[in-house]
């Protein structure tokens, strides 16, 4: 196992794997996608990052070389779990569309927010590597071309259309970095 390796090892060990609200959170502390887990947040995250039995990543819309930080919400009922996910969506989609290619609507009861969990998920100089303008534009041009490819080629789904259009506008503030 390469160090790269055991460090996301070792970070996803401290995640908690309780049930909950999490979210992926790009080389800035940027959030991608926000998701939830029924049956414990470590597991449902290490599928993510590992690519197995996850659609997020089959379906190309979030690229795992981008993800530095894990944000984790625990909750003591399942019930908490759809409300948290919706109002955590609806604050950072506002901020930069996420990748979750659906929306989700905010329901109209108020949400209590739990203490928020934080894990760096790879090493501090990898993630300063990663940063560097020429690194990322040119993974994010790869990343769009392969959706875009998807889409044209396995599936043309409004969500994965609305996760296009977020790696859009990340590529486009990469640009703008680059030059």
């Amino acid at each position: 196992m390469s160090g790269a390796q055991e460090f996301r090892k070792s970070a996803l060990s401290a995640l908690t794997d309780e049930i909950g609200v999490y979210a992926l959170c790009d080389l800035d502390g940027v959030p991608m996608y926000v998701g939830q887990s029924v049956d414990g947040i470590r597991s449902r995250v290490r599928r993510h990052l590992t690519s197995a039995r996850s659609d997020i990543i089959a379906n190309r819309q979030v690229d795992v070389w981008e993800i530095a930080y894990v944000w984790a919400w625990p909750v003591a009922d399942k019930l908490d779990i759809e409300p948290l996910e919706a109002a955590l969506f609806q604050r950072f989609d506002a901020q930069i569309p996420l990748m979750n290619g659906k929306v989700l609507p905010l329901k109209p009861s108020p949400v209590n927010e739990p203490d928020r969990q934080d894990i760096q998920v790879i090493e501090e100089g990898e993630r300063l590597r990663r940063l560097r303008p020429d690194q990322r534009l040119e993974r994010q041009i790869r990343q769009y071309g392969i959706l875009v490819d998807y889409i044209q080629t396995v599936k043309s789904a409004p969500h994965l259309k609305r996760a296009l259009d977020a790696h859009f506008e990340r590529l486009v503030s990469y640009h703008k970095t680059f030059l």
